[in-house]
């Protein structure tokens, strides 16, 4: 090929890079905003199922469990990404796990919810030895530009 034929495919070919990342951003970010982040998502499955059942936990132990995908800003070590349970013997309440950034860990949130509204931190039947705040550093964060 000449030079002028290369710099032309060059051409077009950055031309069609530029179209193609033009249509495709908003159907990535329309994708992202509806279903959350999908290695997020990954996380949660992955980790959250292999720690209840560690905890002595079964299918027959639980009604529900699912990731859930939160619209309020979480604690910032934690993914976003949430994992709902709840027991068979605690129908009203409603388990949160979460994914830590650093090292994987699984753990339960303070915060239950009991009828889909109310949140409520006191111990209860499948409460675990360690909790955390799922808004807490949130809350810090939002406060320490004005101390």
């Amino acid at each position: 090929m000449s030079k002028p034929r290369r710099k032309n495919l060059k051409k077009v070919l950055i031309v069609l890079f530029v179209i193609l990342a033009i249509l495709l951003t908003p159907k990535l970010v329309i994708y992202y905003l509806n279903n959350g982040n999908p290695y997020h998502k990954y996380l949660i499955n992955k980790y959250v199922p292999n720690h209840l059942e560690e905890q002595g936990y079964s299918d027959n132990d639980i009604i529900e469990q699912k990731y859930i995908d939160p619209k309020h800003p979480v604690n910032k070590k934690i993914y976003h990404g949430h994992y709902l349970v709840v027991f068979k013997d605690e129908p009203d309440l409603e388990y949160f796990y979460g994914v830590t950034k650093f090292k994987k860990r699984v753990v339960q949130f303070c915060e239950k919810s009991k009828n889909r509204s109310d949140y409520i931190t006191e111990k209860t039947l499948h409460s675990e030895s360690e909790c955390i705040n799922q808004f807490n550093q949130y809350v810090m964060f939002l406060f320490e530009d004005y101390e």
